[in-house]
């Protein structure tokens, strides 16, 4: 098959083990896409833990990152979940709400176990990420992904196994995996890094049924002061 020949069908992965925790691609995500203030279409977790230096073996504070967007599940809750087939699935792959259909009911934010929705307050309708389908119609990369630094997201056509995801994806095929997959929404974006235990408190963080918290370091950081 020749990838030039078909229609693209984008995915994307992130190498947790690469994340330096800067919130560029949160940053770049809400400047592009005009996201209402306390909204997210992209927002970074983090979670301190404890661990020993391996020089002196003294215990010493480490942070971990995790990265968060819409997983563009396979099996998506959100498009399931909508009364007026106002959520659909592109030939792409991406999930995208029709803008003319919505009726603000929230049904899909409910539905979402990843936090990835929200009721813009201007527009007045569903919002969540969808790669920057904009950029993708002029050629370009998703905001995220050109903002950072550190390389840390792998995207592309996975119908092409020259892109950057098909090649990320095959150098580390066994140590792939993805956000909460007791949800079975078969997600697209999938993670390096995400197995351990310490990535996994971050992953809990995330919460389900409703768009992530603005507040939600500050609350973190309170709660271990105390």
């Amino acid at each position: 098959m020749n990838p030039a020949t078909t229609a693209p069908r984008w995915g994307m992965a992130l190498d947790l083990e690469r994340c330096i925790g800067c919130h560029a691609c949160s940053v770049a995500c809400k400047v592009e896409n005009s996201v209402s203030l306390g909204h997210f279409r992209t927002k970074v977790y983090y979670h301190d833990y404890q661990s020993a230096n391996p020089v002196t073996a003294r215990p010493m504070m480490k942070r971990t990152f995790l990265p968060t967007l819409c997983m563009q599940c396979e099996d998506a809750p959100c498009l399931k979940a909508c009364p007026n087939e106002a959520i659909e699935r592109g030939i792409d792959g991406i999930v995208r709400i029709v803008e003319a259909d919505c009726d603000r009911s929230r049904d899909c934010i409910k539905a979402c176990p990843y936090g990835a929705l929200h009721i813009d307050p201007v527009a007045q309708i569903a919002d969540k990420c969808d790669f920057c389908s904009h950029r993708l119609d002029a050629g370009m990369a998703p905001a995220c992904v050109e903002s950072c630094p550190a390389d840390v997201f792998a995207f592309g056509d996975l119908n092409d196994p020259a892109s950057a995801v098909s090649v990320f994806n095959a150098r580390h095929r066994g140590s792939l995996s993805v956000l909460k997959p007791e949800e079975q929404t078969k997600p697209v974006v999938q993670y390096r890094g995400l197995g351990g235990v310490v990535p996994r408190a971050a992953e809990r963080k995330i919460p389900k049924g409703r768009n992530h918290d603005p507040f939600s370091y500050e609350i973190d950081r309170w709660a271990e002061e105390r």
